[in-house]
């Protein structure tokens, strides 16, 4: 990577992080729409990858983009309604399309709602009940894992961790990459306090940067999976150096789901013991 490419990656990756933390510190609402946006374009970059979109598939598009946007605004409660009725006049829909492979249309319909929008639906709904300095952390540990796997990788990567899907990830990375996570994680709960909006211990914590690297890792590894397996190198190509918003998400769809049962199972065991 030349030095031009790489100031261009990092000018963009700047940008996405500073909205990012922007809308957190806005207030749960501009969190919500910065979800909303991330899950629409996440949305089209799918579908466009999957299925392709024309002007005759356009509508069922836009109905599964209203559907991931109704999904992060769930913590609102009435939302629900609106997205069971995107859900019933999407199956409708399908019938009238005259598609030559219905099946593999709704199918994709379907992931869109699963793969993209329950995760932020997720992250929205946790931000509003637990805090969203708690968002901000897990955003944190994410981008910590990256950064730790790539330096690590880069300098000292050797062992292939995944080949089929992921030719450039090593064991090494991996381990950097949790390394990191684990120092980030061990700040976090002695110099934190209040501010991460949980009240865990330090064992909590590095067991919460675990799950994180983990998930993080394998969701990583699944958006590879699909991109291998449709043969393309990135989701799109809306930010420069990185690709589309598919490919910067793809820990993120994986990590919440993961954290959203950390918190249930912590918050159970809490209760029983």
């Amino acid at each position: 990577m030349n030095i031009k490419s790489w100031l261009l990656r990092s000018a963009s990756g700047l940008v996405y992080v500073g909205i990012i933390i922007g809308s957190l510190f806005w207030g749960i609402y501009p969190f919500t729409l910065m979800a909303v946006f991330l899950g629409v374009m996440a949305v089209f970059e799918f579908e466009r990858i999957c299925e392709g979109i024309s002007e005759n598939n356009l509508p069922l598009t836009l109905l599964d983009a209203g559907g991931v946007a109704a999904i992060c605004f769930f913590w609102q409660g009435y939302p629900i309604i609106i997205w069971l009725f995107i859900y019933l006049c999407r199956c409708v829909m399908e019938l009238y399309m005259k598609s030559q492979k219905p099946i593999r249309c709704m199918a994709i319909s379907l992931m869109t709602q699963i793969y993209i929008g329950m995760p932020l639906g997720i992250m929205t709904v946790i931000g509003n009940n637990v805090g969203l300095h708690f968002i901000l952390a897990i955003f944190l540990m994410i981008w910590i894992n990256d950064t730790g796997a790539f330096v690590i990788g880069t300098l000292f990567g050797r062992h292939r961790l995944f080949e089929r899907v992921s030719p450039k990830k090593s064991w090494e990375g991996f381990f950097g990459g949790l390394c990191f996570n684990l120092m980030a994680a061990w700040l976090f709960a002695i110099g934190g306090g209040h501010f991460w909006s949980v009240e865990w211990n330090v064992i909590t914590w590095l067991l919460f940067a675990l799950v994180i690297t983990l998930f993080a890792t394998w969701g990583d590894l699944i958006e590879s999976l699909i991109k291998r397996s449709l043969c393309i190198k990135d989701s799109g190509s809306i930010i420069p150096g990185h690709g589309g918003i598919l490919d910067r998400i793809d820990s993120l769809l994986l990590v919440m789901p993961a954290v959203l049962l950390f918190v249930l199972l912590r918050y159970l065991l809490s209760i029983a013991f």
